[in-house]
């Protein structure tokens, strides 16, 4: 399997960077394995694993808040008060709006870059967000939204 992929951070896509075209990339479906806190590293990762072979493994760091939201989202817990990632899955229930997939489209200077894929009532929408948003917000679906990684980012960092 080889060693783990990891990276520095994942953060916001800045609007000189090139958004990758959903229909022209090849993604690679991901599991969401863990969100883990080990105290001898700086911050809390997610375990990201190939759902097929030859079942690349990312581990992305992220901010413990962030983190928290995660780990909360994947174990179905709801918070007393609405967390931002809850209360956007209510929004987008109420308004008929459905999460296609979070996606990781590319990784550059030890950060993952993500978008999230949508179905409005009024079409496809495609938003560039942190890879954490998405992942989160894909979890927070009634039927979780699947976790897409593009190929390039996969082969970038194992090939």
């Amino acid at each position: 399997m080889g060693e783990p992929a990891t990276g520095a951070s994942e953060g916001d896509a800045s609007p000189e960077a090139p958004a990758n075209d959903a229909n022209s990339a090849k993604f690679s479906v991901m599991s969401v394995e863990t969100v883990t806190f080990d105290l001898t590293d700086p911050s809390p990762v997610v375990h990201l694993m190939e759902a097929d072979p030859p079942f690349r493994y990312l581990a992305i760091p992220l901010a413990l808040g962030d983190a928290t939201a995660m780990h909360q989202a994947i174990g179905g817990v709801d918070g007393r008060r609405p967390g931002t990632h809850e209360l956007l899955g209510e929004v987008f229930r109420r308004t008929q709006i459905d999460v296609i997939a979070a996606r990781i489209v590319r990784y550059e200077g030890g950060v993952f870059f993500g978008q999230l894929d949508l179905m409005t009532p009024r079409g496809r929408e495609v938003f560039d967000c942190r890879t954490s948003d998405a992942i989160t917000i894909a979890m927070r679906q009634n039927v979780p939204a699947p976790v897409l990684c593009a190929e390039e980012v996969l082969a970038a960092l194992y090939d």
